[in-house]
């Protein structure tokens, strides 16, 4: 159960081992911690609301979904389980006076489904078929597979930047930006106030943004290997071979921080946010901060954790 609401932040919180992650949502933030998740928005009053409750996550549940590559795909069900609970619960704080059908489970559930068959499918299904004009004219299968990779990238990247442009889509790409800046401000152990956050950089090497181009960059690398086998065996391929590529992606982000050659890989990621953040004003970085306070009180209060 999602419990809370507030109009002002709560005390600090210092927790600087804490690992902390976000998505924006509609007119607010959500922030999860390994075992908590809370989701602050601005509602058309003006006023703040937040409501948290404990993350059931994978990883939590069974052990050896820890182990490398596992665990990044049990990281990924956990993100778009989350991340849809986020959407309902932003959606039906900031309707407006009942002007509107508050959305339920069933809505979010089937407007993700959709949007994971149809990205499946522009973004894998649709490069994989385009590529095939170009068969007879390229015989190697490793150049063969990495103009499908250069493809399905440009169209990744032409849709958000197409998707920016999008009424509305500003807003969230700035609470975007806040969710960054206040995670950010947090690890570097500095205060939880606006003008520290302020100060911090919009981006952030685990953003999801950055995740998505990892698995591009990653799936270009691992069908270099499959060769070329007839169309419907390939789309099988991209397909099945989607969770694993997404749990060697999270490996590769994580090996970022201590190896320089897969820094390679993660830094176009970083580069692609300057299309899916923008600089947030002083409101959006407070819906932000309430939701990071809320998730590291909950986490100091709790037993410690046990991973």
């Amino acid at each position: 159960m999602w419990v809370g609401r507030g109009r002002t932040p709560p005390p600090a919180v210092s927790m600087a081992s804490l690992t902390i992650g976000g998505q924006a949502v509609i007119e607010g933030v959500m922030m999860r911690s390994p075992r908590y998740v809370s989701v602050a928005t601005r509602q058309p009053s003006g006023a703040l609301a937040v409501a948290t409750r404990r993350a059931s996550s994978l990883l939590l549940a069974a052990r050896w979904l820890r182990l490398p590559v596992l665990r990044g795909i049990a990281v990924l069900y956990d993100a778009v389980v989350l991340g849809a609970g986020a959407i309902l619960v932003s959606a039906n704080a900031t309707v407006d006076g009942g002007a509107q059908r508050p959305l339920t489970g069933r809505d979010v559930g089937v407007a993700v489904g959709i949007g994971l068959g149809v990205s499946l499918g522009l973004f894998f299904v649709a490069p994989t078929l385009l590529a095939r004009a170009a068969e007879p004219y390229v015989s190697s299968p490793v150049l063969f597979n990495l103009a499908e990779g250069i493809l399905r990238i440009a169209l990744v990247v032409g849709y958000v930047a197409a998707i920016g442009h999008m009424s509305g889509l500003g807003r969230v790409y700035a609470y975007h930006g806040a969710e960054h800046k206040v995670v950010n401000a947090f690890e570097r152990g500095l205060s939880l106030d606006v003008p520290s956050a302020r100060a911090c950089s919009r981006f952030h090497p685990r953003c999801g943004t950055s995740f998505v181009l990892v698995v591009l960059l990653a799936s270009i690398i691992v069908f270099a290997f499959l060769g070329r086998p007839p169309l419907g065996v390939r789309l099988a391929e991209r397909l099945l071979l989607l969770p694993l590529i997404a749990g060697l992606s999270y490996e590769i982000i994580r090996g970022a921080r201590r190896w320089a050659v897969l820094r390679a890989l993660v830094a176009p990621g970083m580069w692609l946010q300057r299309l899916t953040t923008r600089e947030p004003d002083d409101a959006q970085i407070e819906v932000a901060i309430l939701a990071l306070r809320r998730v590291a009180e909950a986490e100091a209060a709790a037993a410690p954790a046990v991973w």
